[in-house]
């Protein structure tokens, strides 16, 4: 398996610039066709700020508000294109407007890897783009990688940490990510609370990942009170590692994606991306 397309989804936000280099880094080693691209969120102002107004003020506002956001979007669009003709990477630009939600997960399932940052807690855009990432993970069918929103990646890979629990979404998490393991200095294959008759998961997968040229070395660990997902963050701290592999645990209720608590603390909590597969 390799990575042949890679999307990008950026925002026009502040860490957009990191995400992209990121995205050149990956498509320059695959030699990957990079599609980036960029949703222009409708703006919704209230309806009872403007009184009787409303309608003519909120069609202004929303008029001026797309200028902007086009004429940033065009802004990134050139930025992007510079630098993948630099690399020499095949690139592709796509714009659309409506709510990235609904948008992402649609182009993703023509990609073999989707990048897409991680939201910013303090920004005012928060609530509305929390979500992105879930819908992605869950609706797309294909393996996310999540760019902290805080911090600078001069390594993607080089050291990873997998989380292993031998279900199903934890296997399709590995295989998903064969390409980034294969070329890792070390992988870390973490069991946290075995059961004593799955004693050997951790060494089978590490065995089966070694078949396939991977460095891998299984790890235990017991949580006791501190929660799955803060242990994961703990331990990728304590192995160096710059990238962590998991598989996304949840399911869906009437369209609204709802996730397992490790999956959702290591998206609100990570300090190095974050690979998932669901």
């Amino acid at each position: 398996m390799a990575y042949k397309t890679i999307l990008l989804h950026l925002d026009g936000g502040e860490r957009a610039e990191v995400a992209l280099d990121l995205a050149l880094r990956v498509a320059a080693v695959e030699q990957a066709h990079l599609v980036v691209l960029c949703v222009l969120h409708p703006l919704s102002p209230a309806l009872g700020a403007f009184g009787d107004a409303a309608a003519g003020v909120i069609a202004d506002l929303q008029r001026n508000y797309m200028d902007e956001a086009k004429l940033a979007a065009e802004a990134l669009r050139k930025s992007a294109e510079r630098q993948a003709e630099q690399a020499d990477i095949p690139f592709e630009w796509r714009l659309e407007e409506g709510v990235a939600d609904d948008i992402v997960p649609v182009h993703a399932r023509y990609a073999d890897l989707t990048i897409v940052n991680q939201v910013d807690p303090d920004s005012v855009n928060a609530p509305r783009k929390r979500g992105l990432p879930i819908e992605l993970v869950m609706d797309s069918g294909r393996p996310m990688l999540v760019v902290p929103y805080a911090g600078n990646f001069t390594t993607l890979g080089e050291r990873i940490l997998v989380a292993w629990n031998g279900s199903r979404e934890a296997t399709r998490a590995v295989h998903d990510a064969m390409p980034f393991l294969r070329r890792a200095e070390l992988v870390s294959v973490l069991s946290i609370n075995p059961r004593r008759e799955d004693h050997i998961a951790g060494f089978d997968i590490s065995s089966q990942l070694a078949r396939h040229g991977v460095k891998a070395e299984a790890v235990r660990t017991v949580s006791g009170d501190v929660s799955v997902g803060d242990l994961l963050l703990s331990e990728a701290a304590d192995l160096s590692a710059d990238m962590i592999v998991m598989g996304a645990y949840g399911h869906s209720r009437l369209r609204e994606f709802i996730l397992g608590g490790a999956s959702q603390q290591i998206l609100d909590s990570m300090t190095v991306p974050a690979f998932m597969s669901h």
